[in-house]
């Protein structure tokens, strides 16, 4: 779906502030930073980085696109492979992909911009290829309700261990995590019922790669959780780069690095460091924080936020007061 307010947001920021960007960004050195050149990728919704294939990561257009997901080498910016799954109907906005245990690769057709028009969603689900080529794979299709009623969500995570599916809704003033049923049915509705408050207007998620972090991020900031069995604790912000329109955001395949991503031709990934207890060498299993992130009480104060903080208030309020003045009643 087309954000037009989220556009005019960043139309602002980039051209009215001129604000400089991260200086990894698009420096062709996979983690460090990279550009997405393909012309077909104009809105990449999602991101997830190969468990297969080190400095590859996996991405997908937002709507008007078909089922299709494109390989990216994050050396180059350049895709090296573009896989289209059969055995599923047309999908209808595609929001998000995550990688779980057996290198199965979940997409995630689960947005909904008018919050409620359809009935049920879809989530897809297939192998990630062992050859980077063009090719056909079968998927699997799976029917998604959520117990409380229909809704919008970008945000869709499995747990690299359990192989559970969860799903946060995109709320402005905050919304929920939904837990799937332990194991999806293709044959039935699948029911995901909220069973955490998540504190953020969420367009992305991504769990670390040992289960024991989740990040979430949105257009204007991001907030990682110490996992937790499902009950989350909230440990900190996440720097999340100043961008035209931050929609994806994935760990790094080594789970240093937080990997943020933006819809638009040549779209920009940047890099920041992921907290403490993303890693299994970690010595914080729960997250303390690190040079990317802050504590609750001090809030996150990188180096973006500095430049641009003042900016993001002004286009945030900019946009939520379009937003509401423009909602359909």
């Amino acid at each position: 779906m087309r954000r037009f307010l989220a556009f005019l947001g960043a139309g602002f920021l980039v051209g009215a502030l001129a604000l400089p960007a991260a200086a990894a960004d698009g420096d062709g050195k996979g983690d460090k930073g990279f550009t997405i050149t393909d012309s077909r990728i104009k809105e990449s919704s999602g991101l997830a980085a190969s468990h297969l294939h080190p400095g590859i990561y996996w991405t997908h257009n937002d709507s008007d696109d078909g089922p299709y997901i494109y390989a990216v080498d994050s050396s180059t910016g350049k895709t090296v492979a573009t896989v289209t799954f059969s055995g599923v109907g047309k999908p209808r906005d595609v929001e998000a992909i995550s990688i779980g245990p057996d290198n199965q690769i979940y997409v995630g057709d689960i947005g909904d911009n008018l919050d409620g028009t359809w009935a049920y969603v879809w989530i897809y689900k297939l192998p990630e290829p062992k050859v980077l080529k063009d090719q056909t794979i079968k998927a699997t299709q799976y029917v998604v309700k959520y117990s409380d009623g229909a809704r919008n969500a970008e945000s869709l995570v499995v747990h690299p261990k359990t192989g559970r599916v969860y799903i946060i809704d995109k709320k402005e003033e905050g919304g929920h995590l939904f837990e799937g049923p332990a194991k999806l049915s293709s044959s039935g509705t699948n029911y995901f019922k909220p069973i955490a408050s998540v504190d953020l207007w969420a367009t992305d998620a991504a769990f670390s790669p040992n289960g024991r972090q989740l990040a979430v991020r949105g257009y204007f900031g991001g907030i990682y959780y110490d996992w937790n069995g499902g009950r989350i604790k909230r440990k900190g912000r996440l720097d999340v780069p100043l961008q035209g329109q931050g929609e994806s955001v994935s760990y790094s395949a080594d789970g240093t690095k937080l990997m943020y991503g933006s819809e638009g031709t040549d779209s920009p990934v940047q890099a920041e460091d992921a907290p403490d207890g993303a890693t299994s060498a970690s010595k914080s299993p729960s997250g303390s924080g690190s040079s990317a992130s802050g504590g609750d009480s001090g809030g996150g104060s990188g180096k973006n936020l500095k430049v641009g903080a003042v900016a993001v208030v002004v286009v945030f309020g900019a946009v939520i007061g379009l937003r509401r003045l423009t909602r359909r009643s």
